[in-house]
This record gives structure tokens, C-alpha cells and sequence, in this order.
């Protein structure tokens, strides 16, 4: 497992039918109740409660408040591609550790990172830039690809 909670690549857990079912039933609505749940997949609340344990301590999940950034006083938010030297790895650690970068991944391609940040305005995206992710050892350009509207974000594509 990664620090993120994540399941490293390569060593994903096993899902028979029934915890990918609860896995949909809470993509559709994490509110939903165990009992709920239960009459949907055909198990006892005790069951799925402790299927829903066991799937979020593996790291196969997570139950969260998906919120809107500008309704929370966030109007500015970016990707910011990274180009790096040395060890990609540990640039990755040094920008998960920012409270203003909200996604991290490692890609092949034009950019070796990509960093999705979440800003109150333009000011705090510019200061972020500057004095914190472009003075990082190893970042040797960034090009930033600013939001104007957020066209689709959804987390139900299901368990396939």
C-alpha cells in the first residue's frame, strides 16, 4: 500500500461480485445506509458493514464529502505539469506533502508529474508557483493549464 492509502500497482486486492456491487451501490450515493445496501447485494448490515471495512482498510476505497471548490472560497485551480530531473518519486512525496495540491501522478510523456492545485485566487496560485513548487529539487520547468470551468467530475464509472 502507498502513503495515500492507495493499493500499490500490481498488487490490487481481489473483489468477488458482491463487494464490487457495494463498491457501486456507494459510488452512487456514500450515504447510503448498510442496510440499504444489503437488500441491494444480498447481505446482512453486519456484512456489508464489514465488507465496507475491510475494502477501505485494503485501500480499495474511500468513503468522502466530494465538495465545490468555489463554494468553498477556492476560485482557482489548476494542473500544473512538471518537468523533472532524478528521482520523480520523490518530487511526487514533496508535492503530496503541499495542503494547496490536491492529485499527484506520475506519467510518461511530455511531463514526468502532473499536480492538480486547488487556490483561493490567482495571487495564491503565483505564490505557489514561485516559492514552492518551482524551488523543489529536481523541477526543472512547469507549465500551468488554468480550469475556467469545471465541465464534468464524476466518480461513478463503476468497478468494470
Amino acid at each position: 500500500m502507498v502513503a495515500n492509502g492507495r493499493t500499490a500497482p500490481g498488487k490490487s486486492v481481489p473483489l468477488d461480485d458482491v463487494s464490487k456491487k457495494i463498491i457501486e451501490q456507494l459510488q452512487v450515493d456514500g450515504r447510503r445506509s448498510y442496510a440499504e445496501i444489503g437488500k441491494a447485494v444480498g447481505l446482512s448490515e453486519a456484512a456489508v458493514r464489514q465488507r465496507v471495512q475491510k475494502l477501505t482498510d485494503a485501500g480499495v476505497m474511500q468513503v468522502v464529502a466530494v465538495t465545490d471548490p468555489m463554494q468553498l472560497g477556492f476560485f482557482r485551480q489548476a494542473m500544473i505539469g512538471i518537468r523533472a530531473t532524478g528521482d520523480t518519486r520523490v518530487l511526487a512525496d514533496l508535492l503530496a506533502a503541499m495542503p494547496a495540491v490536491d492529485y499527484v501522478v506520475l506519467t510518461a510523456g511530455s511531463f514526468d508529474i502532473l499536480a492538480e492545485v486547488v487556490c483561493e485566487d490567482d495571487d495564491e496560485l503565483l505564490e505557489l508557483l514561485n516559492s514552492q513548487i518551482r524551488n523543489l529539487d529536481g523541477v526543472r520547468s512547469t507549465e500551468t493549464f488554468v480550469y475556467l470551468k469545471l465541465h464534468k467530475q464524476f466518480y461513478n464509472w463503476g468497478t468494470r
